[in-house]
């Protein structure tokens, strides 16, 4: 692995779909993380709220099978390319960018969070 600069432990990390290249959303990994993506070809990352590593996907099974990672010049930002099933978005929509600054909603809404997640806040 490059020499990646994190800062408090963390990297951003912005997903964005193999094909139509869409941003899906951003988040953050650790080390485990990135290491756990490389090993697994699934996305990992770490829940600044939670404080804990995470599958995207364990609870909505809407993973990310990771086709390549990239870094930008400074090694301090990855790009995650995927390959999305479902939605990114833990609030049912295909990519995590769905509204404009006035609120105006522009992405398409696939599933009831609710449904999947139930009370948990996510």
């Amino acid at each position: 692995m490059l020499n990646l600069k994190f800062v408090d432990g963390l990297i951003p990390v912005i997903v964005q779909d193999a094909k139509s290249r869409e941003v899906l959303m951003m988040a953050y990994a650790n080390d485990e993380a990135v290491i756990l993506t490389q090993e697994t070809g699934y996305a990992h990352y770490f829940s600044r709220s939670r404080r804990k590593l995470w599958k995207k996907g364990e609870e909505s099974g809407h993973y990310q099978k990771v086709l390549q990672i990239l870094t930008d010049c400074d090694e301090d930002c990855l790009i995650y390319l995927v390959e999305q099933k479902g939605a990114a978005c833990h609030m049912g929509y295909i990519s995590c960018f769905y509204r404009t600054l006035s609120g105006e909603m522009v992405g398409t809404k696939v599933f009831d969070p609710e449904k999947v997640y139930g009370n948990k806040g996510h």
